[in-house]
């Protein structure tokens, strides 16, 4: 298993609490069927101008196996794919859509079970004119995303682990996750409840 595989065992609330709210996408950025698995691969990056999607459909012959397609568009009034270019990206081994956009065709999309995270749905489809170039930095969901980002997403939410800190991320996660399965419920709580009286005490709070 290699780092960025290893990262479908790691929550996306432990990634969101070790690299805080900069690196997680806004909550329109959803899974679209569910339960949808966790999914976790390197990120192939795609800009759309509004109304045109014709560089997504370029992606899927272009992403190699494993990449999640990571799509910067914005637009809510036109689908950036449909059914077909989603059965090509799951033929071609393409691990999911992360896209600030809406898709079309959701239930062959869900039939699939192919894994798109995506602000909704729309039964309209974009054009297909806008030349743009691939695997340059895009902005998805608030973040900033490069080629070869690790992108992690489940039904929690969508996180981007920046590809030179993937190392560094998945051993405290993994430490993090460790640590928690040692500890019982009743020690969390013992220590929650004081926390959390330490902090109401600080602020003068009685009761």
């Amino acid at each position: 298993m290699t780092d960025v595989d290893a990262f479908t065992d790691i929550p996306t609330t432990t990634l969101a609490d070790l690299l805080g709210r900069g690196q997680v996408m806004d909550i329109g950025i959803r899974p679209l069927w569910g339960p949808v698995p966790r999914v976790a691969g390197p990120a192939f990056t795609v800009r759309c101008p509004p109304g045109d999607n014709l560089m997504l459909h370029a992606a899927i012959h272009r992403a190699g196996p494993g990449s999640v397609v990571v799509v910067e568009s914005g637009d809510l009034d036109y689908a950036l794919a449909g059914g077909n270019v989603c059965a090509v990206a799951r033929r071609r081994g393409i691990t999911a859509f992360v896209a600030d956009g809406l898709i079309r065709d959701l239930a062959e999309v869900r039939d699939l079970r192919f894994p798109v995270f995506a602000r909704g749905v729309i039964p309209i489809p974009g054009t297909k004119s806008a030349a743009r170039p691939l695997n340059e930095r895009v902005r998805c969901g608030g973040v900033e995303v490069d080629a070869g980002d690790t992108v992690v997403a489940d039904e929690e939410g969508v996180v981007v682990v920046p590809g030179a800190r993937r190392e560094e991320v998945l051993a405290a996660a993994r430490a993090k996750l460790a640590k928690e399965a040692a500890e019982t419920l009743d020690d969390w709580e013992s220590a929650h409840r004081t926390r959390i009286d330490r902090i109401l005490a600080d602020q003068g709070f009685e009761g």
